[in-house]
């Protein structure tokens, strides 16, 4: 990781949070410092502030998308609208409005990161008479396709890649929805899972497929 930010308080707090998530990660104090270290390569995600001496944040992501497609999470004032923009379309990845939680910041790499990985090439999965085929997002049942929803799939898809692992509501919504438990409500999760029981499971009040871990979380059982 690469932090870049003219504020020394800023930088320590974030590489602390970074560091405690297992990333290794250098810093830069203004642009031109940046731009050196992006030039030596290595680097698999910026954390960037636009507002920088010397050489400002728009301008580092800009040379950077010159050369290489190295993920960006930009660091922006709150209202510094036109700058986001001005962000986003140079091709950054996402933003995070100063002040802001380092906690959602860390958070936003995870995303960023799972988003900017190389697909692998799916191979659909059969349990009996269950089909999942994540590169179509199609789900058959006794030869039927069943209508579900953009996260009803990613939840079954996500289970399914792990069979009798079972997964906590909190990791659920880290790896479904890109997302913590501190950002969104964990009951989303049983409301999703009891909508999976419905349209999956021959008695949903007996679930044989989605199968509740008392006091721990739910598992896939193939």
């Amino acid at each position: 990781m690469l932090v870049v930010d003219d504020e020394p308080m800023v930088r320590e707090v974030v590489t602390r949070y970074l560091e405690e998530e297992g990333h290794t990660v250098t810093i830069a104090a203004d642009g031109a410092a940046a731009l050196r270290v992006l030039d030596h390569g290595g680097i698999d995600l910026v954390v960037l502030d636009l507002m920088l001496p010397e050489v400002d944040g728009l301008q580092v992501l800009q040379r950077l998308r010159d050369t290489a497609t190295t993920p960006v999470i930009v660091l922006t004032a709150r209202g510094d609208e036109s700058e986001r923009i001005n962000g986003l379309k140079l091709g950054a990845d996402d933003y995070v409005v100063k002040p802001f939680s380092p906690r959602e910041l860390v958070a936003r790499v995870a995303s960023v990161l799972r988003r900017a990985a190389p697909a692998a090439a799916a191979v659909p999965l059969t349990f009996g008479s269950l089909h999942i085929d994540d590169t179509t997002r199609e789900v058959h049942l006794d030869g039927t396709a069943l209508e579900l929803t953009r996260r009803e799939f990613d939840l079954l898809a996500f289970l399914a890649n792990s069979p009798r692992q079972v997964f906590t509501r909190a990791q659920l919504l880290e790896q479904v929805w890109d997302s913590s438990a501190e950002w969104q409500d964990p009951a989303t999760v049983t409301v999703h899972v009891g909508h999976l029981r419905q349209k999956l499971e021959r008695d949903p009040s007996a679930p044989e497929r989605l199968v509740t871990v008392r006091g721990v979380g739910y598992r896939f059982e193939p």
